[in-house]
């Protein structure tokens, strides 16, 4: 019970962190919230080895991080066409007005995204992430170089506001 305990008030004290930084992997709100729902079931199956040895905040970042980029994943490809009828307002989530980046990071390859969130909005080294992702040091490089450039060049290319319109 008090491992179940302890469970519980993690979930509580992370929840709105975790929905974030599974916002920042997936791009998609509803992707975050099941990024975030698998990585606590898996979490809570080894709760009590992971409180004892690890920090259960790191295990369950490394969790969706691993998930996010695993072939399951990669397989489920859908695409939703509409808006959902009732739309429930999360603050955790970026407003309106800043999507413009988060959609051109959500346009990335999975990989390069990861990367790019792990190591900008983590602020984990290129060694942590090689070792989140089970990839090298040097594939860490190279996809934050070929995100960074792909991002530079699509909000390079995107059409300029016109200030004088405001």
């Amino acid at each position: 019970m008090d491992d179940e305990a302890g469970f519980d008030d993690f979930v509580a004290e992370q929840t709105d962190a975790l929905l974030r930084y599974g916002y920042v992997l997936t791009g998609n709100p509803h992707d975050a919230a099941d990024l975030v729902q698998e990585a606590l079931v898996r979490l809570c199956g080894a709760w009590s080895r992971v409180r004892r040895k690890d920090s259960p905040h790191s295990y369950v970042r490394t969790t969706m991080a691993r998930l996010h980029i695993s072939v399951w994943r990669r397989r489920r490809r859908e695409h939703l066409a509409g808006e959902p009828p009732d739309r429930i307002h999360h603050e955790v989530f970026p407003p309106e007005e800043d999507q413009g980046l988060w959609e051109e990071l959500a346009a990335l390859p999975r990989r390069q995204r990861a990367v790019l969130v792990l190591r900008y909005y983590e602020q984990l080294s290129d060694a942590e992430i090689a070792k989140v992702l089970g990839i090298s040091s040097g594939t860490v490089r190279s996809q934050a170089f070929r995100g960074l450039d792909k991002l530079r060049s699509s909000l390079s290319s995107a059409p300029a506001i016109d200030r004088s319109m405001r």
